[in-house]
C-alpha cells in the first residue's frame, strides 16, 4: 500500500502556540505509520519549506489554535498550494474564530445565546449602562481569541474596567455577555455533509476556578469530564442537534466542538472550536472513543474527510 505523504502543522505565533506544540506531538506520535509519512512543519519558522514540498504533500493535518493557524489564514495558504486539510475551509474558521459573527449566525439559526454587548477599544464604554442591560455577573472575552485567553468574570461593577483592558491587550473588539451559571457542556461533531453527532462531555473545573479557563483546560487533573454527560436523553439529544446546527450555520466541515451551558433546563451555545483539541485526553476525542472511535481512527477520519472534500467548494 502506498503511504499517504501527510503534513503535519504545529506551533505557529498565536499566544496559544504551546498547546499547539504539545498537540501536534502526540498526533505525530500515534499517526499509523503503515499508512502515512509525516512531516512536521511550523509555520513560524517552516512556511517556505512547506511552499517548496507542497506538490508531494498528499493532505496536511492543522494542529494549531488561535490566530494565523485556526482563523483560515493558513487554510487559505493550504488551499492555494492545492493541498487538502482537515476540518473548516477559510469562511468556517474566520467565522468560528469571530464571537460576534458567530454569535449572530446562531441566532439567525434559531440557537439560543446569551445576552451581550460588543465594544470596541475606541469606544466610550459606561459601565452602569452595561450593567442595567445584562446584569450582574459578566463575561468579558475578545472577540477573536482561544482557549478563553484575556477572558474574565466579573461580579460587580468596580472589576468591569480591569477585565476590559484585559481583554483589549488581545483583540480590539470586546464582548460582554451575561453569565449564565449551569452545567458546561460540550458536543463534538464529525462528518462534511452527514454528520455524526458525538457523546456529550459534561466538564466540571476545579472548586478553585470559576469557569473552564486556559489554566483549567490545561492544567492536569484540573478539570474533571465526564462523557457521556450526565443529562437525560432528550437534553442529549437537544445538545447534539445544536451542535450540528452550530456547525451547519457557521459552514464548518470536518470536524467541530461547540460548547454549551445548561442552565435551569435550558441550553445556550458558548462558541464552536473549528479546530479542537487534539490530544488523546482533548475533549473531541474523549467524546470519539466514548462513541467507539480511538485517536488513530479518528485522525484517520479526519485525513479521509479532507480528501472527500478536496474537489469542493471550500
Amino acid at each position: 500500500m502506498t503511504k499517504l505523504s501527510i503534513a503535519l502543522l504545529s506551533g505557529g505565533i498565536s499566544s496559544e502556540r504551546d498547546v499547539s506544540i504539545a498537540s501536534g506531538n502526540q498526533v505525530y506520535e500515534v499517526l499509523d505509520r503503515d499508512k502515512y509519512e509525516v512531516i512536521r512543519y511550523d509555520p513560524k519558522t517552516d512556511l517556505p519549506q512547506l511552499v517548496a514540498d507542497a506538490a508531494g504533500i498528499d493532505a496536511a493535518l492543522i494542529i494549531l489554535h488561535g490566530p494565523y493557524g485556526e482563523d483560515g489564514t493558513v487554510q487559505g495558504l493550504l488551499d492555494l498550494l492545492n493541498i487538502p486539510y482537515q476540518g473548516s475551509g477559510v469562511l468556517g474558521s474566520a467565522i468560528g474564530m469571530n464571537k460576534l459573527v458567530s454569535k449572530q449566525l446562531y441566532k439567525n439559526a434559531g440557537i439560543p445565546v446569551a445576552p451581550d454587548m460588543t465594544f470596541k477599544s475606541i469606544d466610550m464604554i459606561e459601565t452602569r449602562a452595561v450593567v442595567d442591560q445584562l446584569g450582574m455577573p459578566l463575561v468579558i472575552k475578545p472577540v477573536t481569541s482561544g482557549s478563553s485567553i484575556g477572558l474574565s468574570i466579573v461580579k460587580s461593577e468596580d472589576a468591569l474596567n480591569d477585565a476590559l483592558e484585559k481583554a483589549f491587550a488581545e483583540d480590539h473588539e470586546v464582548m460582554i455577555e451575561s453569565y449564565i451559571k449551569g452545567v458546561e457542556l460540550t458536543g463534538g461533531v464529525i462528518g462534511n455533509e452527514e454528520l455524526q453527532a458525538l457523546p456529550i462531555v459534561e466538564i466540571i473545573p476545579g472548586k478553585e476556578f470559576d469557569f473552564f479557563d486556559y489554566t483549567a483546560k490545561y492544567t492536569p487533573g484540573a478539570t474533571e469530564e465526564i462523557c457521556p454527560a450526565r443529562i437525560d436523553e432528550a437534553t442529549t439529544q437537544k445538545a447534539q442537534s445544536y451542535a450540528k446546527m452550530a456547525h451547519r450555520a457557521l459552514c464548518c466541515k470536518g470536524y467541530s466542538r461547540t460548547d454549551m451551558i445548561l442552565a435551569d433546563g435550558q441550553l445556550y451555545v458558548l462558541e464552536t472550536n473549528t479546530i479542537p483539541g487534539m490530544t488523546p485526553t482533548s475533549l473531541l476525542p474523549q467524546a470519539a472513543k466514548a462513541a467507539g472511535i480511538d485517536f488513530s481512527q479518528l485522525l484517520d477520519k479526519l485525513i479521509e474527510l479532507s480528501l472527500e472534500d478536496k474537489k469542493s467548494n471550500r
